[in-house]
């Protein structure tokens, strides 16, 4: 029995569009031909609009980071054990994964949580313990991932974390994730909300061979075919969102949707990652459609599955470079754009202050 008492609220305005026609004039004021700077352009609106300035700037980018496991991992559906989970987490206290070194490039400040990995770290410098379940998931091949209750908490205790970061500043918020099998996870959850057929939304992974690929995806069709009532695929409500959420999902893929949605509700402008923190916020559109104005999706991963993502969003990638990594990297490499866009916005020079001529005057 599924209770929708239980699942958290919230409250994400739509996109206030009454200073776009001013915006739209300041960034054609600037010296410059109308859209040379193409993207750039569009995402000096889209931050306006979110931070209802025509001045908009970012202030203490985060990037988070969440980890869990999978019980369905112990299956099979990816080419690594469980247990590089927990090391690669010790890797990003160690200061040494790829997004280490590219959120400092960035200047953003990583967060990692861990949201359920199946190792006990104790306190530790840079690690927040939003653990929901010790030893991860429960395998999704035998039945839900996670009980209605233990994915609600993880998606309050994403949203909390999302709040808190709000209290310090905080307007642009990256999202990333690790937890060994979480691409098979965000496979379901892709081919469960868009309708997509699941052989598109299935990739390698963390890099399986053709004999490892096949066997995740009939693991994955196996794991459809045992919740025959499932609700149908493509464009669920709200609660069969999280229905699905909790019945495929891993515990960072929920706290990565709750963060999102309180990010948004709070005003911020969010970096979307890869594949798995896509599949996070086709929940989150599910939950609260408005969302999806507050988004730039940082690029597009070479993960099969992750272009019919976007385009089932309606989402334009800012990099396409071949990225599969994962961790947020993407966000982290993203976030120079969106400081170019205020960049030109604050400090490039109109027509009128530089005594350039325009083609209306010229």
């Amino acid at each position: 029995m599924h209770s929708p008492a239980i699942w958290p609220r919230f409250a994400v305005a739509p996109l206030d569009r009454s200073l776009a026609a001013n915006l739209q004039t300041k960034i054609d004021g600037k010296t410059k031909p109308p859209g040379s700077l193409g993207r750039l352009e569009a995402l000096a609106m889209q931050l306006g609009q979110i931070q209802q300035r025509l001045d908009p700037s970012l202030t203490h980018p985060h990037v988070l980071v969440c980890a869990g496991d999978h019980g369905a991992a112990r299956a099979g559906v990816s080419a690594y054990p469980q247990d590089v989970t927990w090391q690669m987490v010790e890797n990003f206290l160690a200061g040494g994964a790829a997004i280490n070194a590219l959120a400092g490039q960035a200047g953003m400040q990583l967060v990692v949580a861990d949201a359920g990995v199946a190792h006990e770290f104790g306190p530790r410098d840079g690690l927040r313990n939003m653990k929901v379940g010790a030893g991860g998931t429960a395998n999704y091949l035998e039945g839900p991932a996670m009980t209605d209750a233990e994915c609600a908490l993880a998606i309050s205790r994403g949203a909390m974390l999302a709040r808190e970061f709000a209290t310090t500043g905080c307007n642009v918020l990256g999202f990333g994730e690790m937890g060994i099998g979480n691409t098979a996870a965000a496979s379901l959850l892709t081919h469960c909300v868009t309708g997509l057929p699941l052989a598109q939304c299935v990739g390698r992974g963390t890099g399986l061979d053709d004999a490892g690929l096949a066997r995740k995806q009939a693991l994955l069709a196996q794991a459809l075919a045992n919740w025959p009532e499932r609700p149908c695929a493509g464009e669920p409500g709200a609660d069969d969102a999280l229905r699905i959420l909790a019945r495929y999902g891993g515990f960072e893929i929920a706290m990565l949707a709750g963060a999102m949605l309180a990010a948004a509700e709070a005003r911020m402008t969010l970096l979307i990652d890869g594949f798995i923190v896509t599949s996070a916020l086709l929940v989150a559109s599910r939950v609260a459609p408005a969302i999806l104005d507050h988004c730039v999706y940082a690029h597009c991963s070479n993960e099969a599955g992750h272009r019919l993502q976007l385009d089932w969003l309606g989402g334009q990638p800012l990099l396409d470079l071949g990225l599969r990594l994962g961790e947020g990297t993407g966000a982290a490499l993203a976030l120079p754009l969106i400081k170019a866009a205020c960049a030109f916005m604050n400090e490039m020079a109109s027509f009128e202050s530089a005594g350039v001529s325009d083609k209306t005057t010229a």
